[in-house]
């Protein structure tokens, strides 16, 4: 995947996204910040906050299994079943059986792949604030205008091959 030449914006904020009870009850929640499509998640009491397009083909995570790998909290794309840590954005790959060891419970990483923001709570109220790492990271693809085609092309593809599947 080509990498985006478009910068990211100094992050501003912290953003108000929500009473801590609503989006506990609703547990994940969109909200666009900046110009930037985020996720807001709250898992057994904490607050989490990433790019809410996936980085492998920019599906969206909202709807997304979290399960727990090598210790780690992670949402599984629906999409490609791609593993993302919620706490750092770190992908996660099993490793063929011949790699795998104790020590990694056969889960190995990719590397951040996925922009996760700062999530605080003030008085009930929670706040995102959008990450300052510098640098690109795979997700943010699909932050940019490039990225946006993409998404809207493959799902066109994915609705068309839906589309020929109930017909036969």
């Amino acid at each position: 995947m080509e990498q985006s030449t478009e910068r990211l914006k100094p992050a501003t904020g912290p953003h108000l996204v929500g009473r801590r009870e609503d989006l506990v009850k609703a547990k994940r929640s969109f909200r666009t910040l900046e110009g930037r499509d985020v996720l807001v998640l709250s898992h057994q009491g904490t607050f989490y906050a990433m790019d809410y397009h996936c980085y492998h083909a920019g599906g969206p995570l909202q709807n997304g299994d979290i399960e727990e790998l090598a210790g780690k909290l992670c949402i599984v794309c629906p999409k490609h079943k791609y593993k993302i840590c919620l706490a750092d954005g770190e992908g996660l790959y099993k490793a063929p059986s011949s790699q795998a060891s104790e020590s990694t419970s056969g889960w190995l990483s990719k590397g951040i792949k996925q922009r996760v923001h700062t999530v605080t709570e003030t008085d009930g109220d929670v706040y995102v604030t959008l990450s300052r790492v510098s640098g690109f990271i795979d997700s943010d693809y699909f932050q940019g205008e490039k990225g946006k085609i993409a998404r809207e092309k493959f799902e066109a593809e994915e609705a068309e091959k839906k589309s020929k599947a109930g017909k036969c």
